[in-house]
């Protein structure tokens, strides 16, 4: 991968940071930080913002496109993308109209980003049965490949009404709104993104980077036997820049540990010790630390994943300030990608001698 063509972006669900006088914000408080740090990110020129949904009271963003309208408003150059947008307990229909609307607004600016999410509060709050998981998603990610096309769809499916001859407005300026599926490690979920030609978002959140190489290869592979065409993929972790790494490990560290072991307690996962986090900092896929530290673990995974993209997840539950987070918003935009894009170029002379 050719440095100066990876795209770097920064990801939030809109968790709730701390204020000055060290209170946690409200969710409305949270919504209008994640504005104001897309307004910076773009003001630096990181490349893309990505928000995620979820329906839980750790995380204000509910409703990505929402937000993303209104930072389209307000910025110029950075793509707006979900991350994810939970199809499955969604309508494709009004997915596809929504993000349009962003498009229109932003000048063609929008990026859709489909997956199931890590969480699963939207099946009952919306009407939909967890037993219907599977066929959920399989209908309603082809019924959103249809839509694309932006003519008449006919379509029928057991998961919502048929359509006949629909045409679906507003339509966008390009023609076609740039899609990619977020996926956590399935092999049928990578297959299926290949089968209808969609970039693919690895969401790498433990463990070594390494491991998600087959994936990517499997991208490849499904791609050409399908005869679609198999685009840079992306990758999404969870990072915080500080000037030192102990000091963007104490700051990182209490929100991510408050926040993994309630997670963990739905799941059956023992508490978090700080053990393990050191390791999972040190060898997997926490990007937390200085400027060097995080740019250099950063150009490794781009690196041995190919990757075209890769996107922080800034923001933490409950404990880092707001007024941390855009300061590690500012290193990784100012500092860390460029650094990044050194190391990559680096990587590159060194194979490209070695072939020789």
């Amino acid at each position: 991968m050719d440095a100066s063509q990876i795209e770097f972006g920064i990801d939030s669900f809109g968790d709730l940071p701390r204020d000055d006088r060290g209170q946690v914000v409200s969710q409305a408080q949270a919504i209008r930080a994640a504005v104001a740090e897309a307004v910076l990110a773009d003001e630096i020129g990181i490349d893309v913002v990505a928000l995620g949904e979820h329906h839980r009271p750790e995380f204000a963003i509910s409703s990505p496109e929402t937000v993303l309208a209104g930072i389209a408003t307000v910025t110029k150059r950075i793509r707006l993308a979900s991350g994810v947008t939970v199809l499955s307990s969604d309508d494709p229909v009004r997915v596809f109209q929504r993000f349009a609307t962003v498009d229109a607004l932003s000048h063609g600016r929008a990026e859709v980003i489909l997956g199931r999410g890590s969480f699963t509060e939207s099946f009952p709050l919306f009407g939909y049965d967890l037993k219907d998981y599977e066929v959920l998603f399989e209908e309603k990610i082809d019924l959103f490949h249809r839509l694309l096309d932006e003519k008449p769809v006919t379509w029928e499916g057991t998961t919502r009404a048929a359509l006949h001859e629909a045409d679906v407005y507003p339509k966008t300026e390009s023609g076609r709104l740039n899609t990619w599926v977020g996926v956590g490690g399935s092999p049928q979920s990578v297959i299926r993104t290949a089968h209808y030609g969609f970039r693919l978002m690895l969401a790498i959140i433990g463990g070594a980077p390494d491991r998600f190489a087959p994936y990517v290869d499997l991208y490849r592979r499904a791609s050409e036997q399908q005869g679609t065409i198999a685009q840079p993929v992306g990758m999404h972790s969870p990072g915080f820049v500080a000037a030192t790494d102990a000091e963007a490990k104490e700051l990182f560290y209490p929100g991510y540990k408050v926040i993994r072991d309630r997670i963990g307690a739905l799941r059956g996962w023992p508490p978090l010790r700080r053990e393990e986090f050191e390791s999972e900092v040190a060898h997997g896929s926490l990007y937390v630390g200085s400027v060097e530290t995080v740019a250099r673990k950063i150009a490794h995974a781009v690196g041995v994943l190919d990757a075209g993209r890769f996107d922080m997840i800034y923001s933490t539950a409950g404990t880092v300030s707001a007024s941390a987070r855009l300061r590690s918003v500012v290193l990784y935009g100012t500092q860390v990608i460029p650094r990044v894009r050194e190391l990559v170029a680096e990587q590159s002379d060194v194979r490209v001698g070695a072939a020789r």
